[in-house]
């Protein structure tokens, strides 16, 4: 009855309501775009396409896009350029001097990268556009019974370059559409995005387990997913909480200063983002897939980096997760930034000198609680294959990618809303 009551107040405040309403109104827009033909295509072609189980590429592609790949529609890319064109722009922040001196003029600097991000996210959807048209028309598309099918059967440059462009121009719209959320909704628009698409996806794949496995085996992993959101729910809600006490300290005739808090640290600091960053990495292999012709390297990308059940997949997927987990707790948490703060206002840590040794004693304790998120992360990511090879599944609702972005951005999203409640004093979720 609380979650229903916290729901209930969410609505009563005109606001925090408008907020919602707007949210879901674009998320219903983004729903809509991704059952809409792409010009050019053969649509009969294309329902053949989605009723054959393509695996590899298709399916992890399908994961963010919502099923818009798989039907040919104009969001078939999905937020993917986006999140490649973020990380590359994070990594490159911390090479080229000019773009750490943006990221460091505050809201300027912000919407400096945010623009070259966004240019770089339509070079990367037109790119992968082309590359995704001429494999439409290359053959290697496969319907139901294995039957290569062709879906762009006259082939042009006029057409191609239609194809391209519609690709590209929704790739650009689910991006205004997320900043759209970010700036007057709920959450991060992008994850919320990507939330969509990851939930649109779950009653057919629960069904085609339930087909496939029978009642019994639905119910096992009906009750697995539960256990792993659970997991997940602890791990992502852990903190490491540092004691700081602030100095006494007089202003004017005023006294200021002398209570007591703390700092609090998350077990799992990076959230849902090393799961994304990593799987937009092993995205890019399957692109090369697309124009290196040769058949080594194809064998190569198809045995060990597109199969999920492989080996080197699992052992190089569970690597960058943990990589990305510590790559990007360092670049949102700046232990020198927060030493520098709190020696500023009179803030200390009880038995450790300000400055250096504080900064030290931080970056040293999260480096300690990391390791162990990271772990977890890469852990639940990886059990959906060991899950897979074990069933003989061909789809789990329940994946790793999957479950940690849902329960980490349904998270994320509930306490923004809790916080909206609690500011007008009424009872939230997580009370």
């Amino acid at each position: 009855m609380n979650l229903l009551g916290a729901f209930v107040n969410a609505f009563k405040v005109p606001d925090l309501r408008k907020k919602i309403l707007f949210t879901l109104l674009i998320i219903g827009v983004y729903r809509f775009g991704a059952h809409v033909p792409t010009p050019g295509i053969d649509v009969q072609a294309a329902q053949a396409f989605a009723r054959g189980a393509q695996g590899g590429v298709f399916d992890f592609i399908n994961l963010f896009s919502g099923g818009a790949l798989t039907q040919m529609a104009i969001f078939a890319l999905g937020i993917m350029p986006y999140i490649t064109s973020s990380i590359i722009m994070q990594l490159l922040t911390a090479v080229i001097p000019k773009l750490e001196a943006w990221s460091k003029e505050g809201e300027a600097g912000y919407k400096k990268i945010t623009q070259w991000t966004r240019y770089l996210t339509v070079l990367l959807a037109i790119l992968q556009s082309t590359g995704l048209a001429f494999l439409f028309h290359s053959g290697q598309i496969q319907g139901p019974g294995g039957q290569p099918i062709d879906l762009i059967p006259r082939f042009s440059g006029p057409r191609v370059g239609l194809i391209v462009m519609s690709l590209t121009a929704g790739t650009a719209l689910i991006m205004w559409l997320g900043e759209l959320i970010t700036q007057r909704g709920i959450g991060n628009g992008m994850s919320i995005l990507i939330f969509a698409s990851i939930v649109s996806t779950l009653p057919s794949e629960g069904k085609a387990i339930l087909d496939q496995g029978g009642p019994v085996l639905f119910s096992v992993i009906v009750l697995m997913g539960i256990g792993i959101i659970l997991a997940i729910v602890m791990m992502e809600q852990g903190q490491r909480r540092i004691a700081v006490q602030y100095a006494k300290r007089i202003v004017g005739r005023r006294q200021m200063g002398g209570q007591s808090t703390y700092i609090p640290l998350k077990v799992n600091q990076a959230g849902v983002i090393p799961i994304i960053f990593a799987s937009s990495v092993l995205y890019i292999p399957s692109l090369l897939q697309n124009v290196v012709q040769v058949d080594v390297i194809q064998d190569f990308i198809t045995n060990h980096l597109v199969n999920s059940s492989s080996f080197v997949y699992m052992i190089l997927y569970g690597t960058m997760v943990v990589f990305f987990a510590y790559f990007y707790t360092a670049i949102s948490f700046n232990p020198m930034d927060v030493a520098d703060n709190m020696k500023k206002y009179g803030g200390f840590i009880p038995g450790i000198r300000p400055g250096r040794q504080t900064a030290e004693h931080l970056d040293r304790i999260l480096t300690r609680i990391t390791l162990p998120g990271a772990l977890f992360i890469a852990a639940i990511a990886l059990l959906p294959s060991i899950a897979l090879r074990a069933f003989g599944l061909q789809a789990l609702p329940f994946g790793g990618t999957s479950i940690l972005i849902t329960v980490g951005v349904a998270l994320e999203t509930m306490k923004q809303i809790e916080s909206q409640l609690m500011m007008r004093h009424y009872e939230g979720f997580l009370r």
